[in-house]
């Protein structure tokens, strides 16, 4: 009798398994009839996250989706700035989903939608993320030194509005010398016009204790173009006019503007294990003899858990055609690092 109890009990539990297993996958139907399955992550800038456990995460083109149903609770955003809670989606008629939210089921076009996402504490519609890396620098320039280094880079988006902050602390050694101490932080503020057009406002600061240029200080503003922003990465480019304020060690001062083209890439690679990346800066000053400043950087990281991740990367400082002489450094390190 006690092992009938007990296989009885185990063939229930498998059954609840298997009736229960579908009942928490998504579904996707595409317009040339073929039907996916697994969990929606976000719908943003026109493509459709699915992660599944037999292709990774997918991103599908939101105009090859023919309708769509989810036991998640989901926040349906039909414009930049309002959104409605779902508590699960129905599958409807092509070109349309059923939003239920607890009161008279919603059916609406999949073409006024513009965002699916899980809704966040507070601010529902709230993204955050960002990285700390940590690593040590063999830097190869006019002398061979290691330095150890500490980055972060954060952002932070609700409706029109986006968050960017950065900064850095590096400090070198070379013969038990202090070669190189300084650290900068930059945060600039983007209001999206539409979809994919912003205008951005920047104020950065550096702050060095080794070298002539004691301080520097950055005000820029301009426009910026956002290709595409998803689960899978993100890709934009901004253009400014900024006004520069140096001050030296030994007292003296220059300011003057400039026109810069920065650029912020990510992708997402091998089923987001991989994250490939690049970011960065080009720019002329208006009226010197300089020809042109590169500040950039490229690398990829190796996620070891969902918040962990190895990381290597390449640093590149040019400065061509200056007054005082140009500059061309280029630093590389391995670390370790947290993401969110």
């Amino acid at each position: 009798m006690l092992f009938e109890n007990t296989l009885s009990r185990a063939l229930l539990c498998v059954a609840l398994a298997v009736v229960a297993g579908p009942l928490f996958a998504d579904t996707v139907w595409l317009k040339n009839g073929d039907r996916l399955s697994g969990t929606i992550k976000l719908f943003d800038g026109g493509k459709l996250v699915l992660e599944t456990d037999y292709g990774g995460t997918i991103a599908l083109d939101w105009k090859k989706v023919a309708t769509l149903q989810s036991d998640q609770e989901l926040l349906v955003k039909q414009d930049e700035v309002t959104g409605e809670r779902a508590k699960s989606l129905q599958a409807a008629e092509a070109g349309k989903v059923t939003l239920v939210n607890g009161e008279a089921p919603k059916t609406v076009e999949l073409a006024s939608i513009e965002q699916l996402m899980k809704p966040r504490p507070l601010v529902e519609d709230f993204v955050w993320k960002g990285n700390v890396d940590l690593g040590l620098d063999y830097k190869r320039a006019e002398k061979d030194t290691d330095d150890y280094d500490v980055d972060f880079k954060t952002k932070a988006r609700h409706g029109r509005w986006r968050h960017n902050a950065e900064g850095g602390y590096n400090r070198e050694k070379q013969n038990n010398v202090v070669t190189t101490d300084n650290w900068d932080a930059e945060y600039a503020l983007d209001r999206f016009l539409d979809e994919h057009w912003f205008w951005q406002g920047r104020l950065g600061y550096r702050r060095d204790k080794i070298e002539d240029v004691s301080s520097q200080r950055t005000i820029g503003t301009g426009p910026g173009y956002q290709f595409w922003d998803d689960e899978l990465g993100a890709f934009s480019l901004a253009s400014l006019v900024n006004r520069n304020d140096y001050e030296y060690a030994d007292g003296g001062n220059n300011d003057f503007y400039s026109l810069g083209l920065k650029w912020d890439y990510n992708r997402y690679l091998v089923g987001r294990s991989v994250e490939l990346f690049t970011n960065g800066e080009v720019g002329k000053p208006i009226g010197s003899d300089t020809d042109y400043e590169l500040d950039a950087e490229a690398g990829l990281r190796y996620k070891v858990t969902d918040w962990a991740s190895l990381n290597v990367k390449a640093e590149k400082n040019l400065v061509s055609g200056a007054e005082a002489g140009e500059l061309d450094e280029t630093r590389y390190s391995v670390g370790f690092g947290v993401g969110w």
